[in-house]
């Protein structure tokens, strides 16, 4: 399926002038913080599946920009443990965040449906009819 095509926009693209440093540092030219998704082909639907481990439902959001699927998931935790005169012991703080873009020009925007179970979000994007066009024979005077 050629026209959904991800387009990262998590802040790291090619014009990032850290990008070579970060791709050195951590041995990957890989981004830290990306969302895997896969996307098949099931003839009157396209199914995609996107890895979202650790996100509630609430921390998701799925927006249609004009012929653009924007799905959008954050994430922050806060762990604190303190003893009996409140000092800190262990404070934790967490923050993900994931954007991805998908064009969908060829869906039927009307009837994508989508659930979250066990970290993963399943998104059924029923692909536009085709029509058929019409043969009217016209009378000649």
């Amino acid at each position: 399926m050629y026209r959904l095509t991800p387009f990262e926009r998590n802040g790291f693209d090619i014009f990032n002038p850290f990008n070579d440093f970060e791709k050195n540092f951590f041995g990957t030219s890989m981004p830290m913080n990306t969302c895997r998704t896969d996307i098949r082909d099931e003839d009157s639907k396209y199914v995609m599946e996107a890895e979202l481990p650790g996100f509630s439902k609430e921390d998701i959001k799925l927006d249609i920009n004009g012929s653009y699927l924007v799905l959008t998931a954050e994430h922050s935790s806060d762990n604190e443990n303190k003893d009996e005169q409140g000092r800190y012991i262990r404070r934790e703080r967490s923050y993900g965040s994931y954007t991805r873009s998908f064009d969908i020009s060829d869906v039927d925007q009307e009837h994508i449906s989508a659930e979250y179970k066990n970290g993963i979000l399943t998104i059924d994007l029923p692909k536009k009819t085709v029509q058929e066009p019409q043969v009217k024979r016209l009378e000649i005077k």
